[in-house]
């Protein structure tokens, strides 16, 4: 694998893994959430640094579904992380407190619930896009001489089961609730297990790859359909 690669493939893990981090704000603190944050979103930065061939292309050739697809959520995913950073600087108490910033709680309250919400799906399904390319990757770092169908047919089911779970845990954390801001405040369980929290979080991110996934192998399917232009 070429360094830049693995720069890449560390980046988005640490994304991931920040982002897993900031949902589960209760157990952590609000000091280590600042500072995740703002680290996740330096690592956002240099995401987009690192994969400035994607900018440079955006007015070159053919709009496939699933370039149209890729660019619309790639858009969403930059509106949900501008929204948590400009709230978290409004909303900080230690890592941007040295700002003179005065007012706006109330609409910074908002939209960091917002960006919160739609961003952790809106991430997850930008994973699921690009499933097939880091399940390549991965492959490169720990190749496997032989595929075994049993033990494929086993991976595929359990990743059914976990978008099953995820669809529970969807409804169970009231998403529906924060997602379109029916109520401008978070209830946060204090006393939860920090493994039940997160099993139900990596479910949900689950739910959303496999939705993604699939959906982004659809798209192909039909790019491949669609006539050539003369």
């Amino acid at each position: 694998m070429k360094p830049k690669t693995a720069v890449k493939l560390l980046a988005d893990v640490f994304m991931t893994l920040a982002l897993l981090f900031l949902m589960g704000y209760q157990f952590w603190g609000e000091m280590a959430h600042e500072w995740v944050g703002a680290g996740m979103f330096v690592l956002f930065i240099a995401h987009h640094l690192l994969n400035g061939n994607w900018h440079k292309n955006l007015l070159k050739g053919r709009y496939t579904p699933m370039r149209i697809l890729t660019l619309c959520l790639d858009i969403l995913v930059l509106a949900s992380m501008l929204a948590q950073m400009v709230s978290g600087i409004i909303l900080s108490r230690y890592v941007f407190d040295f700002l003179p910033i005065s007012g706006g709680m109330a609409f910074a309250r908002r939209l960091h619930i917002l960006g919160a919400y739609w961003g952790f799906l809106l991430i997850s399904l930008h994973l699921g896009l690009h499933w097939s390319m880091i399940l390549g990757m991965l492959k490169k770092l720990f190749p496997i001489q032989h595929t075994n169908k049993a033990l494929s047919a086993v991976v595929s089911a359990a990743g059914w089961l976990i978008a099953g779970y995820g669809v529970w845990a969807f409804v169970k954390r009231d998403f529906f609730t924060y997602l379109f801001l029916r109520s401008e405040f978070v209830f946060l369980d204090y006393s939860e297990a920090k493994i039940l929290f997160y099993l139900d979080y990596l479910a949900l991110m689950g739910l959303c790859i496999l939705l993604a996934h699939y959906g982004a192998k659809l798209c192909r399917h039909l790019g491949k359909k669609a006539p050539s232009q003369p």
